[in-house]
């Protein structure tokens, strides 16, 4: 497979804020000036920080959560898993180690339902199996923890 690019413009706005762009994700026949962009701001932990904007340490953690899901969609298409639902809740942890500031840990914890009991198995290999080949995951240095929770889908009974 031949390398692939993906291009990030960013700019300072005023204070600790930015906007970021990326022109790959705006729309070719819309003129929108923000279209395929995000603020993002130091988050409010730091001096001056701005809260209620994405800031790099939310954008780190959702890189790792948002590659298990694209991750988990493709390998589950593979091999055939019949679920009905995925969701990701994650935290990565901020840290001063050696006087540096590093994202130390990112916890991981997919729900995914599935239609039958007898798939429950499956389902723990294939988000393993996730896991382990999430391009994300394998760049950073940080440790990734995965617990994951398989649930049934509840079946409707009426009468």
């Amino acid at each position: 497979m031949e390398p692939h690019l993906y291009h990030v413009d960013i700019s300072w706005s005023h204070d600790r804020l930015g906007m970021m762009c990326s022109p790959e994700l705006k729309e070719a026949h819309t003129q929108a000036e923000n279209e395929g962009c995000i603020q993002v701001a130091t988050p409010p932990e730091f001096p001056k920080g701005i809260p209620g904007i994405w800031s790099p340490e939310h954008l780190f953690t959702a890189s790792v959560s948002s590659c298990l899901m694209t991750t988990f969609l493709a390998v589950a298409e593979n091999s055939k898993l019949d679920f009905v639902n995925f969701q990701c809740s994650s935290d990565g942890k901020l840290e001063q180690v050696d006087g540096k500031f590093l994202m130390t840990e990112i916890l991981l914890r997919p729900r995914v339902v599935i239609r039958d009991e007898k798939d429950r198995e499956k389902a723990i290999r294939i988000l393993q199996k996730s896991e382990a080949n999430c391009l994300i995951s394998n760049s950073v240095k940080s440790k990734v923890i995965m617990e994951p929770v398989i649930e049934v889908q509840a079946m409707t009974v009426t009468a």
